[in-house]
């Protein structure tokens, strides 16, 4: 197998693992909870879930990088949460504050996927005693 055949095949299976980890998580959650006292709403998400997903989405990130570059797996990862969950959030949110938290996603998974695949990288690579880069 090819060194660009190899990237390409992990980094669909890799897409595939990150929307699937939204899914297992975030993506069936659509209530709202409204607490009757002071009528705050809340939700959907519970922060069990949120906690979950973000541990999922870091453990992934390890693995991939281990096994691939960053450069490819930072970009790989943030495009298909954020679009995973920009088009749930696009679709059940009249406000238009979806595209706000999208955002926030966007850069939050580009910064924490770059930096756990970094890291993990960088770990394989030491340990194989080769230079890191």
């Amino acid at each position: 197998m090819t060194t660009r055949t190899r990237a390409l095949l992990g980094a669909l299976i890799l897409a595939a693992a990150t929307v699937g980890t939204w899914w297992a998580w975030l993506g069936w959650d659509t209530g709202y909870a409204t607490d009757p006292e002071t009528g705050a709403t809340t939700g959907p998400y519970q922060p069990w879930q949120v906690a979950g997903c973000v541990l999922t989405l870091a453990l992934l990130a390890a693995v991939a990088g281990w096994w691939l570059r960053p450069w490819l797996v930072a970009p790989v990862m943030t495009v298909a949460f954020t679009g995973a969950w920009a088009a749930h959030a696009a679709a059940t949110d009249a406000s238009g504050l979806w595209a706000v938290g999208a955002v926030m996603v966007l850069v939050g998974m580009g910064v924490g996927t770059t930096v756990v695949s970094a890291g993990a990288h960088l770990v394989r690579r030491r340990r194989r005693g080769a230079p890191a880069g």
